[in-house]
């Protein structure tokens, strides 16, 4: 059965990133987007919600005044930018509380402990994991009808496709739906640079590069215009490695 998430937060921004981070779980549904306490509160009396995010800090009535105001509330994980409120948090049994902005990791750390609970509505196991700094890291990434675990020391680069990237390993080539943005947070940042709106590729992948692009495995991958100096950067770092 499916998770039920309602996601209340008066940042457009923080809405955007959460909602990213759950479609990367095929058994989380998304119900709904509330800006603030008092329309959360309202459709909390129309829906069933098995999981809230919920920032604190909003105009109107905070998020734990509205918390206390439930008689069946939904499991909540809390997202704010204040940790002095992690105590009050916690005295209304929260599940996590995390602070903005947040990492990946620890998004996923909050949502685990989800299916950890004995009255958890899915089993079902988490579609994509990355533990950042092993060896053997890896990514699942739904392809067709499939879901297909790709190690990420396999990954010799990402390309946007409007709404699809190509995942390029180097005897295959994965197309899922998925912005190259999201797929930027997961992949660790020392292994890895953006050289382009379009393309991120792998550091220890690259066989030469000039000032305009880069070439893996045959093929030369352009660097973007605003991308350049931090791609540079990064090079040299390698480099002098």
């Amino acid at each position: 059965m499916k998770i039920r998430v309602l996601i209340v937060d008066d940042e457009p921004h923080a809405i955007e990133v959460i909602e990213n981070y759950l479609r990367m779980f095929s058994e989380m549904e998304l119900v709904g987007k509330c800006t603030d306490a008092i329309q959360a509160f309202q459709l909390l009396q129309q829906k069933t919600v098995d999981l809230m995010f919920l920032d604190i800090q909003m105009p109107g009535l905070k998020g734990t005044e509205m918390l206390r105001s439930l008689k069946n509330p939904p499991k909540v994980i809390f997202t704010t930018a204040y940790s002095e409120y992690a105590l009050e948090g916690f005295e209304l049994n929260a599940i996590d509380y995390l602070l903005k902005p947040i990492p990946f990791e620890r998004f996923l750390r909050a949502v685990d402990k989800i299916y950890q609970l004995p009255d958890s509505r899915s089993k079902a196991l988490i579609t994509h994991e990355i533990p950042v700094g092993d060896h053997d890291a890896f990514i699942y990434l739904k392809v067709d009808r499939k879901t297909i675990k790709v190690n990420i020391s396999d990954i010799l680069w990402i390309e946007s496709l409007r709404d699809y990237v190509k995942v390029v390993v180097k005897e295959q080539v994965y197309i899922t739906k998925q912005k190259i943005s999201l797929l930027e947070e997961l992949l660790p940042e020392n292994k890895f640079v953006r050289i382009h709106r379009s393309f991120i590729v792998a550091l220890s992948k690259i066989d030469s590069f000039y000032s305009y692009s880069i070439e893996i495995n045959g093929h030369e991958l352009p660097i973007g215009r605003n991308y350049k100096q931090d791609v540079q950067k990064r090079l040299k770092q390698t480099t002098a490695a």
